[in-house]
């Protein structure tokens, strides 16, 4: 794949020889790389290796497992374009939205941001999706984020401590023998274990 990422495009921490817009960016999806997403006006391509793919794999099906036990849950997906401001339209690995966000059938993009964000650890892109798309998540208004990380096995959770707050005010980190749990999420109950096959 890096054989093939040329001009504009950045592989993981490279950077891009032209600042991209999300308009533009948006407006040439059959000219781009798979698995890209633009951060700070960079195409940034990512190939996920095996753990990254294993813990999307389990977020995905415990999120949707949680979703059909009860009416009103809300929807799950894997990446697709998010809009976060005019110089970032990411690609999280995991997100989810509440029932009144719920897309509608056929709707082909995301209005707004997700409720929840998931990251997760990729060697070329985890500094990146710290320092830069972090901040942006924050600063577009997302009320959660967690960030998976595949090698120290742990999940960063950053979340606010009431509707509204300008920040991720209530930081904390789980590590494999604790449970993640959200106030978004009720009854959800996942051993971080688990995310990496444990």
């Amino acid at each position: 794949m890096a054989g093939d990422v040329r001009g504009r495009y950045a592989l993981g921490m490279a950077i891009a020889v032209e600042r991209m817009s999300a308009s533009v960016y948006l407006a040439t999806p059959e000219s781009r790389p798979r698995h890209t997403e633009l951060v700070d006006g960079t195409v940034v391509v990512n190939e996920p290796r095996m753990p990254h793919a294993q813990a999307q794999t389990e977020l995905i099906y415990r999120l949707r497992t949680w979703i059909e036990a009860g009416p009103g849950r809300g929807y799950v997906s894997t990446p697709t374009d998010v809009i976060v401001n005019e110089w970032n339209v990411f690609a999280p690995d995991v997100w989810w939205v509440a029932e009144h966000h719920r897309p509608q059938p056929g709707q082909l993009d995301l209005e707004g941001v997700p409720d929840l964000v998931i990251e997760i650890r990729s060697p070329s892109t985890w500094a990146r999706d710290l320092g830069v798309k972090l901040p942006a998540y924050e600063a577009a208004g997302v009320p959660e984020a967690w960030y998976v990380d595949t090698d120290a096995r742990t999940v960063q959770v950053f979340r606010r401590s009431r509707q509204g707050a300008r920040r991720f005010d209530l930081p904390v980190e789980v590590g494999t023998a604790d449970d993640l749990t959200s106030p978004m999420l009720p009854g959800l109950v996942l051993r971080v274990g688990s995310i990496f096959g444990g």
